[in-house]
């Protein structure tokens, strides 16, 4: 296997994360996303959304969703479990996710690939230019204060995001903590159950090495 990435942007950092906790190790190469490393011929005959991170499988199949990545590796090496011990906490940290990457990640990068001038023209991953779109730049922004406030509502009395265990979930969260940092945005201090679960995950090896 081979892991094409860029470790310090949001979705690479998740799967960095994730291939910590299973304490895999990984071939891998840098994309030199600030150069347009991800518009080489090369790069877009792996995957050609011109996205990363991608792993390439032992049988040759590029992969370039995190969700799918890190679901083939979790099927290979089922140990610890990071998407669940049951049918029911599989299906609720996939439930988990899904909601974190919508109103979490997506708010942040709506704000940031729509205000950063490196993306101008860029406002969507992929080959196909679009332009950016102030107004975005707001909503994203204010989308970020109900999110929050439901993270710390989800997070009251518990350690872990969903059940007992560290999860998938947790890393999502966890990376869209540091990503909403990129547009200047952090959890407000009244989110004291956030505050509380964020230093404890920090302290995590695959977190503090990555």
């Amino acid at each position: 296997m081979k892991l094409y990435t860029f470790a310090s942007a949001p979705n690479p950092r998740r799967v960095h994360i994730f291939i910590a906790e299973k304490g895999l190790v990984i071939p891998e190469e840098t994309v030199d996303l600030m150069n347009g490393g991800q518009f080489t011929d090369s790069f877009k005959a792996l995957n050609p959304h011109c996205t990363v991170p991608v792993l390439v499988t032992e049988d040759g199949t590029c992969l370039s969703q995190v969700s799918a990545i890190c679901s083939y590796l979790e099927e290979i090496h089922p140990n610890p479990p990071l998407y669940g011990r049951t049918a029911i906490e599989r299906a609720r940290v996939r439930d988990m996710c899904h909601w974190i990457y919508m109103d979490g990640i997506g708010a942040v990068a709506e704000a940031f690939r729509n205000s950063t001038p490196g993306f101008k023209g860029r406002s969507l991953p992929g080959q196909v230019s679009y332009d950016q779109i102030p107004e975005l730049v707001e909503r994203g922004r204010k989308r970020l204060p109900g999110f929050w406030k439901a993270l710390d509502a989800r997070l009251e009395g518990r350690e872990f995001l969903v059940d007992q265990h560290f999860s998938m979930a947790d890393i999502d969260a966890f990376v869209t903590i540091e990503f909403a940092r990129w547009i200047k945005e952090s959890v407000p201090e009244e989110c004291a159950n956030v505050h509380r679960w964020f230093e404890q995950v920090s302290r995590r090896p695959s977190i503090k090495t990555d």
